[in-house]
């Protein structure tokens, strides 16, 4: 895959994301697959991948960070993107007992001294704020943000799961641009494309970052009448274009100009996306797939 720029104030980065957002608490026994899970990736053009401080209790930052210090890639070599915000009780977080949103200044500088340590690296890619705590100090949460990059602890830095108001109030606070959004976009879902978030991220130059693509797998085994329907007009795209629905499914994220993030495990699926990238999906075959989720468009 050749390599592309994620804005216009934003690094070069592989057009498809690996995202370790679907790995959970049973990632501890799991460094053997992620070995291969990335080894897979590299393969076939992908060098970004997506962590949090959260992500299998924090095990997948720091199982990465043993690939990294056993020399399985190199650190130059790879384009890391981390998150904090979003607060899970759990093991590893005694002190947390609700589910809540952190973006204040001193969870921000805590969290990425955390995921450095872990990661086994000095400097991240790009670091993103997970959501908005409406009652954190704003203008301390952006001097925070400032401060990553002035000391290159954070080379970019995005936001994940922010509403267009949300995005514009952070924007607002800031001295240098946002560069990303990462959020939840596939046919089974397009809120972000109906609500206005995916029209203010091109607004900004930047390139969207689309979670489920393949809507966690419901395009292939959704029940509802909504995933029957989107499937069954994938079928069609499929036969024309030779490929596996999932890889019709990501073609149409592709030409809205999103990058996929892609989650799953299981290899086929990792290659069904990065195939997608060989469509060139036709004006009017994007518009029927959205016709299909949508039932109908307005006009």
């Amino acid at each position: 895959m050749e390599k592309i720029y994620l804005g216009d104030a934003g690094p070069k980065v592989s057009p498809a994301v690996y995202g370790f957002y679907r790995w959970h608490d049973d990632a501890a026994t799991e460094s053997v697959s992620m070995e291969k899970i990335v080894s897979l990736c590299l393969e076939l053009g992908i060098n970004t991948f997506d962590h949090a401080d959260t992500y299998g209790s924090s095990r997948c930052e720091e199982m990465f960070g043993q690939l990294i210090r056993k020399k399985s890639f190199k650190r130059e070599d790879l384009v890391l993107f981390t998150k904090c915000g979003l607060r899970v009780p759990g093991p590893d977080q005694p002190d947390v007992r609700v589910k809540h949103y952190d973006t204040s200044a001193q969870h921000i500088q805590r969290s990425v001294e955390n995921s450095l340590r872990r990661l086994n690296t000095d400097y991240i890619d790009i670091f993103l704020l997970d959501h908005l705590d409406p009652i954190s100090n704003l203008e301390e949460t952006a001097i925070a943000l400032e401060q990553l990059l002035k000391s290159g602890k954070a080379r970019s830095i995005g936001v994940a799961n922010f509403s267009v108001f949300q995005h514009q109030l952070l924007a607002s606070y800031m001295h240098t641009p946002i560069v990303t959004h990462h959020l939840e976009l596939n046919l089974l879902n397009t809120s972000a494309l109906d609500n206005g978030q995916v029209d203010y991220i091109k607004q900004r130059y930047m390139r969207p970052l689309a979670s489920a693509p393949v809507a966690s797998g419901q395009i292939v085994s959704g029940t509802d009448e909504r995933a029957v329907r989107v499937r069954k007009k994938l079928q069609e795209f499929a036969q024309k274009y030779n490929v596996d629905i999932e890889s019709v499914a990501a073609a149409w994220l592709i030409k809205l100009g999103a990058l996929p993030l892609i989650g799953t495990k299981e290899e086929q699926r990792i290659r069904n996306i990065a195939d997608a990238f060989n469509i060139n999906l036709g004006h009017q075959d994007w518009y029927e797939l959205y016709i299909a989720s949508r039932g109908e468009i307005p006009g």
